[in-house]
């Protein structure tokens, strides 16, 4: 039987699972990301945000009859719902609970019409919007980005995309079937690497907030900003690869058999359920390739805020940041 918070008192500001290991990163990703976090009701979500917010005020803030269950509940939907560094509500499609149905429906049609120079165009569209609503709502810090440097980087982020995709598609017709399937996946990797940077762009020329151990905020460091793009962009590169390498093989094998020649409809069915079937893991386990709560040692910092920090009481060695999704 759980225990009753009353009797016990509980550090929710961190995961409920030890994040210094894979393991515990894992687990907590495969709820944090769970799509069925999306259908619970705006009513449920402020419950949980305030369960969550008067717990941290002290434990008579809660229901007597509040569990250890009930309360990790409770944090578990509030970290798939709200941004750790503004604490607002996030749009619902920018979520990562809505990494899997999203994902799965636009990197089906992406790979299932790739052959012409509009259908690529349209569907890269898409998936670049989509990708510059995910990289803004779950940026890391907490200051609000001017809505010019959001079109600017929307901009750059989407024709980017577009144009690796049309390049690529425009020289494939040399190569066997296969590879023009790839296609795809080479444009998405491609945009990752230029729509975080510029979605996230303010982070690294003002840099991101820093913290002590214990919480206490240093100042912002560009250098941690760097380090954490750099991550997000390796874990949403390795994200989509087993949805946008495997399917491709299967799907070449299916067209040169009768079924799909006796059903052509089903081909964009069959290629979303592939790619759905693969998110439902690659998505948890490649947000647990880092970990949320990233740190740096205090030398990598720029000299000024090492500075600054040195002339603390007790200064740390390594600072913590939020790195962002």
């Amino acid at each position: 039987m759980a225990d009753n918070v009353s009797t016990v008192r509980i550090n929710i500001d961190e995961p409920r699972f030890d994040q210094n290991t894979y393991i515990g990163r894992a687990k907590h990703f495969v709820i944090t990301t769970n799509p069925l976090n999306l259908f619970t009701s705006g009513s449920g979500l402020e419950e949980a945000k305030t369960i969550v917010e008067n717990y941290r005020k002290g434990v008579t803030s809660v229901p007597a009859d509040t569990t250890e269950d009930k309360l990790w509940q409770a944090k578990q939907l509030y970290d798939s719902a709200y941004h750790p560094d503004t604490k607002e509500k996030m749009l619902i499609i920018g979520r990562m609970s809505a990494q899997v149905p999203m994902n799965m429906t636009i990197t089906g049609c992406m790979m299932t019409f790739y052959r012409t120079s509009p259908a690529v165009l349209f569907w890269q569209w898409i998936n670049q919007t989509f990708n510059a609503v995910v990289n803004y709502t779950n940026r890391s810090g907490d200051n609000p980005i001017p809505l010019h440097q959001l079109g600017l980087s929307y901009t750059l982020a989407t024709g980017g995309a577009m144009a690796t995709a049309l390049s690529l598609n425009s020289i494939v017709h040399k190569f066997p079937p296969l590879i023009g399937r790839y296609v795809p996946f080479a444009a998405v990797a491609a945009a990752n690497c230029i729509n975080i940077p510029c979605m996230r762009s303010r982070e690294i020329t003002e840099g991101i907030p820093v913290f002590d151990e214990n919480g206490n905020r240093l100042g912002e460091s560009k250098a941690a900003a760097k380090s954490a793009i750099v991550q997000v962009v390796v874990s949403r590169i390795l994200m989509a690869t087993p949805g946008m390498l495997l399917p491709p093989i299967i799907m070449q094998k299916l067209e040169q058999g009768d079924f799909l020649k006796r059903l052509p409809w089903a081909k964009a069915p069959i290629q979303v359920g592939l790619v759905g079937f693969t998110l439902i893991f690659a998505t948890p386990l490649c947000c647990a390739l880092f970990p949320q709560k990233s740190s740096l040692p205090v030398s990598r910092l720029e000299s000024g805020l090492q500075e600054e920090i040195q002339r603390c009481a007790d200064p740390p060695s390594t600072v913590y940041f939020n790195k962002g999704l």
